[in-house]
């Protein structure tokens, strides 16, 4: 069983920064793929970025470039920096963790789910 806590959401001026923090339980958390999704009022959860246990990354192409997904094994803790964020950037943000993978956007793959933070962008 893997508990996650998202931490860090809040409310920016278009252009600025944030870093989100997804803390988990367990001992075995190194093994784990984590990702970062997220839902808009209204909308469908979706797919942001993905990390898997070695570290390797991919990323939506909406956010390409401007977010980076990192981990620290250590911490049991996967980050989420979000930079030259957008008003469409808004949403609760989502951390999750798979013990496996076939496809890293598809959230049905994901085990565990933490309960959100929200960030909210301002024009």
């Amino acid at each position: 069983q893997v508990q996650l806590v998202e931490s860090g959401g809040a409310l920016v001026q278009a252009g600025g920064s944030l870093r989100l923090s997804c803390a988990a339980s367990g001992r075995t958390f190194s093994s784990y793929h984590m990702a970062w999704f997220r839902q808009a009022l209204g909308k469908e959860r979706e797919f942001v970025t993905h990390i898997n246990w070695s570290g390797s990354t991919y990323y939506a192409d909406s956010v390409k470039g401007r977010f980076t997904i990192s981990r620290d094994n250590a911490k049991n803790t996967v980050y989420l920096q979000m930079n030259s964020l957008k008003p469409e950037d808004t949403a609760v943000y989502y951390c999750a963790a798979a013990r496996s993978y076939y496809s890293p956007t598809n959230r049905g793959e994901y085990d565990y789910w933490g309960q959100g933070t929200q960030v909210t962008v301002s024009s």
